[in-house]
């Protein structure tokens, strides 16, 4: 895809976003006895939605504005426990689950649609997070974490009532082919379906690439046991089809921001153009893919800065 392609419509290339960094080096990842306890304060609750039953977590008093955390691919509502705490403490209701096919909603499906489908497709994944937005009280906060900011972005599209922000968390910041732009991975992507992509990036996490500590890696491997390899292999290959949103969600009325690691998958530079394309404030924390484990702190005052400025 050339850059041409990748230019936004409308917008300029060397458009600048506002631009945060947040430089203070913390711990690879804050250590959690537990990962799989729901954070304190928090109650675990099933949501019905068109894929099946998917597995949640919420927390805080009704009556407060809506936060919805959409976990990735591989990931869970989990990922967001350091963060649960602290959004519902500044008054907030928040709420997280599981994707289809991921750890404790592994059951959801496309067979459970109605007409029955055979796989996983944004389609599913956009009307299970419609369902659940129109639950709420009133349009939420939503943050879409990697592959889910996709979905979020795709959702907003359709339907912007249902929103009140939008925060993409080291969401692919490339339209088509989502990792051409990673080092190594991209070189490969070209020549490697989903089922080999996804491959790849199993192994590297059960590996522990990433070196996070033990009780991480020991909930990171008990998820992987639940998850459905299926709704993996799936998703990379929706990722090889990653769709053209900028110009449309840059037009949408709610505030924007894009939070990554100086350190992501997808290099900063990209993260950068991205936000630009978007019109979106950009955050840049110390560390990887995952700032909610790593920065905790640091993004939920982003957050929380970009919903109540």
């Amino acid at each position: 895809m050339s850059d041409e392609e990748d230019a936004a419509p409308g917008k300029r290339p060397d458009a600048q976003p506002r631009e945060e960094w947040h430089t203070a080096a913390g711990p690879d990842v804050v250590d959690v006895a537990d990962w799989s306890a729901p954070p304190l304060g928090s109650v675990k609750g099933r949501l019905d939605v068109p894929s099946g039953r998917l597995a949640s977590i919420s927390a805080g008093q009704p009556g407060g504005d809506s936060i919805v955390l959409v976990p990735g691919v591989t990931g869970s509502k989990e990922d967001f426990s350091l963060m649960m705490p602290r959004l519902s403490q500044a008054g907030y209701r928040v709420l997280s689950f599981d994707l289809a096919g991921q750890y404790e909603s592994a059951d959801a499906g496309p067979e459970r649609l109605v007409p029955p489908r055979a796989h996983y497709d944004y389609a599913l994944f956009v009307d299970d997070l419609i369902c659940i937005l129109e639950a709420r009280d009133s349009p939420s906060h939503v943050l879409g974490y990697s592959f889910a900011g996709i979905v979020a972005q795709l959702t907003l599209v359709q339907r912007p009532d249902l929103f009140s922000s939008l925060t993409l968390l080291s969401s692919p910041p490339q339209l088509g082919k989502a990792f051409r732009g990673v080092p190594l991975l991209g070189a490969l992507s070209a020549h490697l379906n989903g089922r080999l992509q996804a491959a790849l990036v199993i192994m590297a996490i059960r590996c522990n690439i990433k070196r996070v500590p033990p009780s991480r890696l020991r909930f990171v491997r008990h998820r992987f046991a639940q998850t459905r390899g299926r709704s993996v292999r799936d998703v990379f290959e929706l990722m090889q089809r990653s769709p053209d949103l900028r110009d449309a969600v840059r037009r949408a009325p709610v505030p924007k921001l894009v939070a990554v690691g100086e350190h992501d998958v997808w290099p900063l530079a990209l993260h950068r153009r991205f936000a630009a394309e978007i019109d979106a404030r950009l955050s840049v924390y110390p560390g990887g893919h995952s700032p909610c484990e790593t920065s905790p702190d640091e993004l939920t005052r982003d957050l929380l800065r970009l919903i109540r400025p």
